[in-house]
């Protein structure tokens, strides 16, 4: 068996375990948290047992789609307050299929590189032109709402109370790895896009490189009106899901 058809049925198989709805819930619950979640945690979020959540939370980790940590939750007395809690967070690496095989990875490190090596600024010109015409279309589509742009972009993002949105996951992160400045610009140009597609002109995009998120920054997005949308988008997720 070649190493292209073994590592897409063990993607296959990985992501066969989001076909279960609890399964589902809990994942994108541990994957819309700001930090490491317990197993108490995510049974309140799902409204089950701990012990049932901690099943299906091992399944996952071992499926790869979590990551597993040790902690000693602070405050915590009585039998076993010494013993470190066994804590769940979205794992970082990717996990994707296609049928038949498909590289688009490749493909995206191909034209990176193209930009990279073009010293007229051309290529690299397009690029970002497009990138922010493909934020425009996203934001228009989203209805004018910015959080829910950059959810649809695969952005993860997390809205603060004083209006700044970070964004908790690059969709291009593998990429990114070996050609940060130009996926860093090219997320710039998109996110700036999807602000002038859902018309707010207070909204502003920044760079704020961080190892642990996308390296884009928004500012100045109304705190209530973000937060309101993220609650909303996680009530209609919880219903869509019992």
């Amino acid at each position: 068996m070649s190493f292209t058809r073994a590592r897409d049925l063990a993607a296959l198989a990985g992501l066969s375990h989001l076909d279960d709805q609890l399964r589902r819930q809990l994942y994108e619950y541990v994957a819309d948290s700001d930090g490491p979640v317990s197993r108490e945690q995510a049974a309140s979020a799902a409204s089950i047992g701990r012990t049932l959540a901690a099943y299906h939370l091992d399944k996952l980790a071992e499926a790869g789609l979590l990551t597993v940590s040790y902690q000693r939750r602070a405050g915590r007395a009585g039998p076993g307050a010494g013993r470190p809690a066994k804590l769940y967070s979205r794992a970082t690496q990717e996990i994707s299929v296609s049928v038949p095989p498909r590289d688009y990875e490749l493909l995206a490190t191909l034209l990176v590189a193209s930009v990279e090596h073009d010293g007229s600024g051309a290529v690299r010109t397009a690029v970002n032109d497009a990138a922010a015409d493909a934020g425009r279309r996203a934001g228009r589509h989203a209805g004018g709402d910015v959080v829910a742009a950059l959810r649809d972009c695969g952005y993860l993002p997390r809205a603060g109370t004083d209006g700044r949105i970070t964004l908790r996951n690059c969709p291009f992160h593998v990429v990114a790895q070996d050609h940060r400045d130009v996926v860093c610009g090219l997320n710039l140009r998109l996110v700036e896009g999807i602000i002038a597609g859902c018309g707010d002109h207070r909204a502003h995009a920044e760079l704020e490189p961080d190892p642990d998120r996308c390296c884009v920054v928004v500012h100045e997005v109304s705190p209530p009106v973000a937060a309101a949308v993220i609650a909303a988008r996680s009530r209609r997720h919880r219903v869509d899901h019992e």
